[in-house]
Formats: C-alpha cells, structure tokens, sequence
C-alpha cells in the first residue's frame, strides 16, 4: 500500500509540474528539476536482469555454436 501511495504522490508531483511549465508564465527551475528528473527515471531501465538470470536468457556463444554446426557436415 506505501509503494502505490509513494507512486500515486510521485506522479501528481511531476504532472504538477509539467502542468506548471505548460501553464505557468513564473515557472522556473524546480519545476523545471522536476519534470526533467521525473522523465529521467521513466526512462532508466529499472527491471533489467543480468542476462544468466533472465527468462528465456540464450547462453553466450549460441551463434557460435550453431554457426560451426552448419558449417561441419553431419554435426549438432
């Protein structure tokens, strides 16, 4: 429950000012701060795995392996 309110609270403060920005003639640098900060974090890849641990993961050297395996006759 403290994440979604922590999101909900986030997400009103950048749409408040972006709006600022938008709307407001004295909009200045917070908002500025703010909008520019909270569009960083929207595009930090925050749910990136090590690739081992991710699903469907191919493991290093797959194209290698299947390269030489087309190239060898009779070979797997």
């Amino acid at each position: 429950m403290r994440r979604w309110a922590a999101c909900v609270a986030f997400t009103a403060l950048w749409w408040w000012a972006a709006a600022r920005l938008l709307l407001a003639p004295d909009a200045g640098a917070l908002e500025g701060a703010v909008a520019a900060g909270g569009w960083g974090l929207s595009v930090l890849p925050v749910h990136c795995l090590p690739k081992a641990r991710a699903d469907g993961a191919l493991a290093a050297g797959r194209w290698r392996r299947a390269w030489r395996a087309a190239r060898e006759p009779g070979a797997e």
